[in-house]
């Protein structure tokens, strides 16, 4: 994906974040149709506000996974917002 580190991503406004009562896990809910997120994902998109770049999205997940380098963590939020762009789940400003 060549979305600029300066893009703010933020879920469309036909999407919902929530956390699934019987299994536990995040999920993207949209009219008539839901797609389950694995945990990486789910912190990728809960931090999809609308106030953050993707630049400070990804410094803020190595700052909490302090093992992984920064470089993995750019591709994987990258690959995730992607998807979900093509998907018109996550729209950017």
């Amino acid at each position: 994906m060549n979305a600029s580190l300066a893009m703010v991503p933020k879920l469309a406004k036909k999407a919902r974040l929530v956390v699934d009562r019987h299994t536990g896990k995040s999920m993207i809910l949209y009219p008539e149709r839901g797609l389950e997120l694995n945990e990486s994902a789910a912190k990728i998109v809960g931090k999809c506000d609308g106030t953050r770049t993707i630049e400070t999205i990804c410094r803020e997940l190595a700052d909490e996974f302090d093992s992984t380098p920064q470089a993995l963590i750019e591709d994987d939020v990258r690959e995730v917002l992607f998807d979900l762009m093509q998907r018109g789940l996550i729209e950017h400003q």
